[in-house]
């Protein structure tokens, strides 16, 4: 028989109240051990904060203004009631909790299956009306057998919000001691299989080494680290290679080894340095040649959103690729040859258009030409490569490159819309000489070896002029390692001050923007809260904006009138002349002329900056202003 939620729930509200690690995986790991295995498997997937795995691409679409409409059927509550209840906590299930402490709700207790079953229902898109009703109505039969604290995290679990300070790596700790499973085994599983419920299972069986790879869910991405200067990308990859050099080398023949003169001599360091574009698109990971399921192909960001929907003639050119591949690289609007100037990377403005959209027109496709620019295999020839280090990835992937060009080729591809599409051909960026104007989809990032800092210098202004970022400097030895930020990668940019925050509120606008929530404040990560730094309103195209305000409309935590709560998932990267200490904002800190650069769709929530990282800035700053209003 499953288990109680108030059990589960017990277990949130005790993680919520100790910052203490260890004492958070035991008590998970005691949960999980002692309930039974369907129960262990949902319980595992509900902690890290998401219904559904990483495999499942079903999600609940229920947003704020849907949950304050249950929340005030469920109890009795005015919408002044929930808005004061909501401000106490700046939590809608903190809000929940106090609204319904004193309520009378059903003696039959709720199980983990009957919740997890209700999720199933109410997963899918919403879109008409009545099927928004019909999700709310399941939601709010839960709630109504629901005690507060069950109540609480429910809504957490419905916002994908659960603030109990537990992240998914440390389930997979505690899953490992549940069942006295070797944490690497069990780690392993999950990047093989991309779902906690099929590997919760196989600990308990101790059958984890039966974990198979299934493609099409997407691994963490590995991110470099940003620098400034030479000088400072010197120093940190001498830090790179001196801590990797001790296991890189145990795992390498002796032939790839450094020798002890380019350990000491910081010239030959560079030698062991791979330099790359850092080009301005959206970084994604491809999937494709299940044999299974032929013709599928998936595109995910490095907020693991599929979309794929968005770069249909990606997803076509792909679709005849027939060995299990995992690519990691940059979508990028490019300018085909003319036959006189080579191919070249368009700004990221022109990949705009097609953010978030699930139809793309013929006209966009031609306006602006869309290829994958490949500089990383996660999966290849039947094996993950995450555990090789870089140079020997490097080399798979020009082989992958070279195996895929002939299975893509005119008329071959059954998948592709149009003759146009099908003529598309695979290539190295450099390969333009059979037919200089043809649009390739697939482009082999360009790859050199660095042997000196003046290179490094120069290799920066040279991207610059061709419309890129800067650079990325990568250590040949360097394993891939999903959702890090190490030294091993470093990113040269050397661009004004920028903050990726999170959209907090929106306010209606004035003059032509009155009927738009176009006024955005925005806030930074502060342990697991969020402390709101600044309001922008200038920077984003009116499309945008109409956009977002039909986005903040659905996605409503509270409604004050001329200025509404909204749920924290729009990522912004923000611009500013400077940072001055401020008491108008929680963090203490204020932005002068902020300006909104972009929306950040290819980045989570989870990784904006920190309060630490403003800090930082400020502190940077020769002048250290101080507003005290």
């Amino acid at each position: 028989m499953s288990e109680g939620f108030a059990g589960f729930a017990e277990l949130c509200r005790r993680l919520s109240a100790t910052t203490k690690k260890l004492e958070k995986r035991a008590r998970m790991a005691e949960y999980l051990r002692d309930v039974d295995i369907e129960d262990s498997a949902r319980a595992a997937q509900w902690l890290t904060g998401e219904v559904f795995g990483a495999t499942d691409p079903r999600a609940l679409n229920l947003g704020g203004s849907s949950l304050n409409r249950v929340l005030k059927e469920v109890s009795g509550a005015s919408d002044a009631e929930i808005g004061l209840a909501y401000r106490r906590h700046g939590d809608l299930g903190d809000a929940a909790f106090d609204l319904l402490q004193s309520r009378q709700f059903s003696a039959a207790a709720l199980t983990l299956g009957e919740v997890d079953t209700a999720f199933n229902q109410i997963a899918g898109p919403s879109g008409k009306p009545q099927v928004i009703a019909a999700k709310q109505r399941l939601l709010q039969d839960l709630l109504s057998r629901a005690s507060a604290l069950e109540a609480k995290y429910l809504v957490k679990l419905v916002l994908g919000d659960m603030r109990i300070g537990v992240k998914q790596a440390q389930v997979e700790e505690a899953i490992g001691i549940a069942f006295s499973r070797d944490l690497k085994q069990v780690r392993h599983a999950v990047m093989l299989l991309g779902d906690l419920r099929s590997v919760v299972q196989l600990a308990k069986a101790d059958t984890l080494d039966h974990a198979r790879m299934r493609l099409f869910h997407p691994l963490g991405f590995m991110l470099a680290s940003p620098v400034e200067t030479v000088d400072e990308a010197l120093e940190r990859f001498k830090q790179a290679i001196d801590a990797e050099t001790d296991s890189t080398e145990r795992a390498m023949p002796e032939t790839a080894a450094a020798t002890p003169a380019e350990q000491a001599d910081s010239p030959a360091i560079w030698a062991r340095a791979q330099l790359e574009d850092k080009y301005d698109g959206i970084r994604a990971q491809l999937h494709c040649g299940d044999p299974e399921q032929p013709g599928k192909v998936a595109l995910f960001s490095r907020s693991r959103d599929d979309m794929t929907a968005s770069f249909p003639e990606i997803a076509e050119a792909f679709a005849a690729v027939d060995q299990p591949t995992i690519l990691d690289g940059e979508l990028l609007a490019w300018a085909p040859s003319d036959g006189h100037e080579p191919g070249r990377a368009l700004p990221f403005s022109s990949l705009q258009p097609r953010i978030g959209r699930k139809k793309i027109t013929e006209e966009m496709r031609e306006a602006t030409p869309v290829i994958f620019m490949a500089f990383d295999v996660l999966y290849a020839d039947g094996r993950l490569l995450l555990e090789e280090p870089l140079r020997l990835r490097r080399a798979m992937l020009a082989k992958v490159v070279a195996e895929f060009a002939p299975q893509v080729k005119a008329g071959s591809n059954p998948f592709a819309s149009s003759a146009r599409q099908q003529a598309l051909l695979f290539h190295n960026v450099e390969d333009d000489a059979a037919d200089p104007t043809a649009i390739s989809r697939l482009i082999l990032a360009p790859a050199t070896d660095l042997h000196s800092a003046e290179q490094l210098d120069q290799a920066y202004g040279e991207a610059r002029a061709r419309g890129n970022e800067g650079v990325i400097l990568k250590a040949k030895d360097s394993f891939y390692q999903p959702g890090r930020r190490g030294l091993a990668w470093l990113k040269l940019k050397r661009e004004l001050a920028t903050l990726d925050v999170v959209v907090t509120s929106a306010e209606w606008g004035h003059g032509r923007r009155a009927q738009t929530l176009s006024d955005v404040t925005f806030a930074v990560r502060d342990g697991d809260a969020l402390k709101n730094v600044g309001k922008a309103y200038s920077g984003l195209t009116d499309a945008e904006i109409a956009t977002l305000t039909t986005w903040f409309l659905d996605h409503t935590l509270e409604d004050f009138g001329s200025w509404r709560a909204v749920e924290p998932k729009i990522v912004l990267e923000v611009a500013f002349n400077n940072l001055m200490r401020s008491n108008r904002h929680a963090s203490g800190f204020a932005m002068r002329f902020p300006r909104i650069l972009r929306i950040r769709n290819d980045k989570p929530v989870e990784e904006i900056d920190t309060l630490a990282r403003v800090e930082e800035i400020y502190n940077s700053q020769p002048d250290k202003p101080v507003d005290a209003t």
